[in-house]
């Protein structure tokens, strides 16, 4: 298996009429830091919610009208899934997608919309991937593999080819990784093209096989995984992502929790998208290390496909990483007046109040005192420890939660 410029090229046509050519937005917050323009691909609004879709609909459009008649069979924590189910439908071909037990109710429900069949299996897309694998054995379907494919390479390639045409003096791409489709089809696009032009490649810190992978030469499984980004936790990279990264990728960096959640977060508030932890990963690179990347810097949004339950938690997480969140709790005397103090020393720091609990139940509490727990929202980190300061000038030894 190889990909070049021609095979992404020849995608391209296979995909016109069945994609979107994504916008690019620009970002001003990320110019400012950068020094130079930052522009948003934004894949997240593509069909299905991310760039998926390209990769799948290649792969399946480029079977035998006999294997199609088997169907097809994938692995994914979502984003994958639809992709394949979609063009699967498109191309009349039964979809089966094994997802990993607790995989997002959205992700779930939307790979069964567009036609897929979705069965559960283990915890890991590693561990669903296997599972994939196996059925495909026992019955003939055809495994659509999520990125260890050239045809699905070439698929996710043609990203790159609208953002040379998008942005023809670009100097530097950055895009999430998680088994390497994406960033190693834009990279042979935009290499092949434009040799000059940096490619980044950012992957979760709590799941970079990349960086392993690489200095090994061939594909190394991480031992463990720990991330809020389930679109990039992929366990191990394959032979031929490792293969093209490793010739076509600039750089590979990651990225922590704490800055995919500020990512989120500034392209909710700033940009105006609704973009899933992983699809955020290359605005996390920027924010956290914006050093050595020449403008004008195109950042790929992969995905935006994200449960509401976990946005809720992963905006309180981003709102505290930047300091506009803040919880602590203190004891005051369990008399008539005092959370009145309080919540007036609060009003004159100029925090809003988001909530307030009472509990007279602890041990460490005396008989005669209350512990208060509060939830703060403020204007940053300079504000947050104005009224940290405040708090404990006039009197209160206060603990602050996380």
């Amino acid at each position: 298996m190889d990909v070049d410029l021609a095979a992404i090229e020849s995608a391209r046509g296979v995909l016109d009429g069945v994609v979107r050519c994504t916008p690019i937005e620009g970002s001003r917050p990320l110019s400012q830091l950068v020094d130079g323009p930052v522009w948003l691909k934004c894949e997240n609004l593509q069909r299905t919610g991310s760039f998926k879709l390209r990769g799948a609909y290649v792969r399946i459009f480029r079977m035998t009208a006999a294997e199609r008649r088997n169907g097809v069979v994938a692995a994914s924590a979502g984003n994958h899934a639809q992709g394949v189910a979609l063009a699967a439908s498109l191309l009349d071909t039964p979809s089966i997608v094994f997802m990993p037990e607790g995989a997002p109710i959205p992700k779930v429900e939307a790979a069964q919309s567009y036609g897929a069949e979705v069965r559960f299996a283990g915890t890991t897309v590693d561990e669903a991937l296997s599972a994939a694998t196996l059925h495909a054995e026992q019955t003939g379907a055809t495994l659509i593999h999520p990125f260890n494919h050239s045809d699905v390479v070439a698929g996710q390639g043609t990203v790159g080819l609208e953002i040379l045409a998008q942005v023809p003096d670009v100097k530097t791409v950055v895009v999430s990784a998680g088994g390497g489709g994406l960033v190693s089809g834009i990279a042979v696009a935009v290499k092949s093209t434009r040799p000059d032009v940096k490619v980044v490649a950012v992957q979760a810190a709590g799941a970079a096989a990349i960086p392993g992978s690489l200095a090994a030469g061939r594909p190394v499984p991480v031992e463990s995984m720990a991330t809020m980004a389930d679109g990039i936790a992929v366990g191990c990279p394959g032979d031929l992502t490792v293969g093209l990264i490793a010739k076509y990728v600039d750089d590979v960096r990651t990225v922590t929790e704490d800055a995919l959640a500020r990512a989120l977060l500034l392209c909710l508030e700033r940009a105006k998208l609704v973009v899933e932890p992983a699809g955020a990963a290359a605005v996390a690179a920027i924010q956290e290390n914006p050093t050595g990347l020449e403008t004008p810097v195109v950042a790929v949004l992969s995905g935006g496909n994200i449960d509401p339950l976990l946005l809720m938690r992963v905006l309180r997480h981003g709102m505290t990483a930047a300091g506009r969140y803040l919880s602590f709790h203190l004891s005051v005397p369990d008399r008539p007046g005092e959370l009145a103090r309080l919540l007036a020393e609060l009003a004159a720091s100029g925090a809003n109040v988001l909530d307030v609990e009472h509990s007279r139940t602890s041990r460490a509490l005396h008989l005669d005192e209350v512990e208060v727990q509060l939830v703060l929202e403020t204007r940053g980190d300079e504000h947050r420890d104005e009224v940290l300061s405040r708090l404990r000038a006039a009197g209160y030894p206060l603990s602050v939660d996380g």
